[in-house]
């Protein structure tokens, strides 16, 4: 008698053992390495060109796009309030047209109203116009009433714009008009009263304006948020 599988003519194949020295080496991996550490400015450094630049681009958004602009005065009370702030359109008149009603921004009519100044001081002024915190010195801000070619007149408190009463729901209560007129808006030129008519400095005075030194349309009050609305 014979043992196991010897006695029924099989065969057993033999495992074969792989070498250890014929594995081939697992490449390292191309981005094992390191790569050198971007060294950030250091804080004392970064804040204020991070300063510099907010400034930068707040002076070139109101030179070219809006403005904030500080009221200073009651000349178009109830509408627009002592410190309020409001957003000018700078681009209003190049993509729309002049309307009755519209608040607009523009240079000061009257000669020689702005005194000089050094250029630190010219800087620091359109900084701080940019941002709203003081008032342009040589601009208004008042209500578009007469276009040009217009005939405007005031008669008994009323304004008549070629001959027939226009309504102002906009006048704050008891204001009073002295008769003025008639006169004919020139062309290339607008007719700007204030609100208050009983304390504005506006075209009764200086005469109209040309719509050349339009510096842009108000549109909305932004400050404070309480009185938040468009104009």
């Amino acid at each position: 008698m014979s043992d196991g599988l010897g006695d029924s003519g099989g065969s057993v194949d033999a495992v074969t053992v792989p070498d250890s020295g014929s594995v081939a080496p697992v490449p390292a991996e191309a981005d094992g390495a390191p790569e050198p550490k971007k060294h950030a400015l250091p804080f004392w450094l970064e804040l204020p060109l991070l300063i510099l630049a907010a400034l930068l681009i707040a002076v070139v958004i109101k030179t070219f796009f809006f403005q904030a602009f500080w009221i200073p005065s009651s000349s178009m009370e109830d509408t627009l309030q002592i410190d309020d702030r409001v957003m000018v359109n700078k681009l209003a008149y190049r993509m729309g047209d002049l309307q009755r009603g519209h608040v607009v921004v523009f240079d000061d009519p009257r000669i020689d109203a702005a005194p000089e100044e050094t250029l630190f001081d010219a800087s620091r002024r359109n900084i701080t116009e940019a941002i709203g915190l003081s008032v342009p010195r040589t601009e208004f801000i008042k209500r578009v009433i007469g276009l040009p070619g217009e005939r405007l007149e005031i008669v008994d408190n009323q304004v008549f714009i070629d001959g027939a009463p226009i309504d102002e729901p906009y006048l704050k209560a008891g204001s009073l008009m002295p008769d003025f007129g008639p006169i004919i808006v020139p062309d290339g030129e607008m007719f700007v009263m204030g609100d208050n008519r009983n304390s504005s400095q506006d075209s009764r005075y200086f005469g109209s304006v040309s719509t050349e030194t339009i510096v842009g349309r108000a549109f909305v009050i932004m400050w404070p948020i309480s009185r938040w609305s468009g104009l």
